[in-house]
């Protein structure tokens, strides 16, 4: 019985023919918790990248709960490292944790009543409810990434995937 949720057996990964990934072995079971450490352009999120499906490995296996990684995508929730927005965008908190509640098979559904009310109680969770009709723009760097904290948790991901979360 094999209860990994995320399994990688020999990975290897590279751009422009340059190799980050080599023969990449990683077991994540349930219940535990994952820290990688190494140095700036060392591979951690290229590693990440490809359990989360974003990028294919040239070689080995990656599966996520005994899946491909886009199969399972709905089990993951993800905090990128950098996120780009522009400052004078119109999106309000709230509307930044309710994108965690697209997904790719309903990209343009609509959001309900219960998908706000989720969304503002992951808010309260991490003290940002009162910022919720803020422009996402407006707040500091910290407020920013728990905002995206939020949008990960909104959905009650399995796996939990975090870049750089500090």
């Amino acid at each position: 019985m094999n209860d990994a949720l995320i399994q990688l057996k020999d990975v290897w990964f590279g751009y422009n023919g340059q190799m980050i990934l080599q023969g990449i072995d990683l077991t994540v079971a349930k219940g535990d918790f994952i820290a990688m450490v190494g140095p700036n352009g060392g591979g951690k999120t290229t590693l990440l990248k490809v359990i989360l499906g974003l990028f294919k490995p040239h070689r080995g296996l990656v599966t996520v709960k005994g899946e491909s990684p886009e199969k399972a995508s709905s089990c993951i929730g993800y905090v990128p490292q950098n996120v780009h927005l522009n400052p004078h965008f119109p999106v309000s908190v709230l509307d930044v944790v309710l994108m965690g509640k697209l997904s790719r098979k309903h990209l343009f559904g609509r959001i309900t009543k219960q998908d706000r009310m989720q969304a503002l109680e992951t808010l309260a969770k991490l003290n940002m409810e009162h910022l919720a009709d803020n422009r996402i723009g407006d707040l500091s760097g910290g407020q920013k990434q728990r905002v995206f904290i939020a949008r990960s948790l909104v959905t009650n991901p399995e796996i939990l995937l975090l870049d750089e979360p500090t």
